[in-house]
């Protein structure tokens, strides 16, 4: 058993694997939390799909993919919520066409390069195991700056989640936070790329958030949670993806869901919603 856990850290892809999954799971888990809260999860989602695009037209330039996710993926982030207020178009019918456009681009410039099937692949599903120590210098740069971002407006991303009315009644700059937030999902599922792929980014970012709900009840110990089971699932999922020889990125969303399912089934908060279903249930005396 030693050996098992011990043999994969020998190997330097793996340690860079772990470092680059372990600082987009954390980024993950600390910008998730706020996305579950909100409502948010398609906007992740469509942020991830629609960068293909920028990933796409750096693949064909040959200039770094994720440079590329960057460069469109916040600009897009922006975007959405400046098109919704400007044009008072319903937020989610936006990222709809996001999503949609976004990737059909993306694919369309793809196969535009003569050799694009492997690195497609991993694009769309992730290559943790490829990346580099200038990879995970970037993973780190991004999840670090989302971190702190977050740690600096903590109260009042806390107090905007639950009551925007009256957090801008209060003086606290609503309109800039509401932007934020976006901007933060957009940097976060960047950093989140090379580990699970375009595809699977959502998972990443929001099944960790959904465990994270069902373990704790105030929003900093949902955090805290939700980091964790972000991490569980990666250092799991790598080391089932080395053992077993399975695909990195899907197998630490599959590792994600897992845990996810276990937390639903002993959670205390499901089985204390099941007594209060029953005594509503059962027919009152008189």
């Amino acid at each position: 058993m030693f050996e098992w856990i011990i043999e994969p850290m020998q190997y330097g892809f793996m340690q860079r694997a772990l470092l680059v999954s372990a600082l987009a799971g954390t980024a993950c888990g600390v910008v998730g939390t706020f996305v579950v809260l909100r409502g948010m999860a398609f906007l992740g989602d469509a942020i991830a799909h629609s960068a293909l695009t920028g990933m796409a037209a750096a693949f064909l330039f040959g200039v770094n993919i994720f440079l590329g996710a960057l460069i469109w993926a916040v600009p897009a982030s922006l975007g959405i919520s400046l098109v919704s207020r400007r044009a008072g178009i319903r937020l989610d019918a936006i990222i709809g066409v996001l999503f949609a456009g976004g990737f059909a681009v993306g694919i369309i410039l793809i196969n535009l390069s003569e050799n694009y099937s492997g690195d497609l692949l991993g694009i769309l599903f992730g290559h943790v195991l490829g990346a580099s120590w200038g990879d995970a210098l970037a993973v780190g740069l991004l999840a670090g700056g989302i971190i702190l971002v977050v740690s600096l407006l903590y109260k009042e991303l806390v107090f905007t989640t639950y009551d925007s009315a009256v957090a801008e009644a209060s003086g606290l700059p609503v309109r800039f936070l509401e932007y934020l937030l976006p901007l933060l999902v957009a940097l976060t599922t960047v950093a989140a790329l090379k580990t699970v792929g375009n595809v699977m980014v959502m998972s990443l970012l929001v099944v960790p958030a959904v465990t994270g709900s069902l373990l704790a009840r105030r929003l900093a110990s949902m955090m805290v949670a939700t980091v964790g089971a972000a991490l569980a699932a990666i250092v799991i999922g790598l080391y089932l993806s080395f053992h077993f020889n399975l695909p990195t990125g899907p197998a630490i969303v599959v590792v994600s869901v897992a845990l996810l399912l276990f937390t639903v089934a002993v959670s205390p908060r499901r089985w204390s919603l099941i007594a209060r279903l029953r005594r509503v249930a059962q027919p009152q005396p008189g």
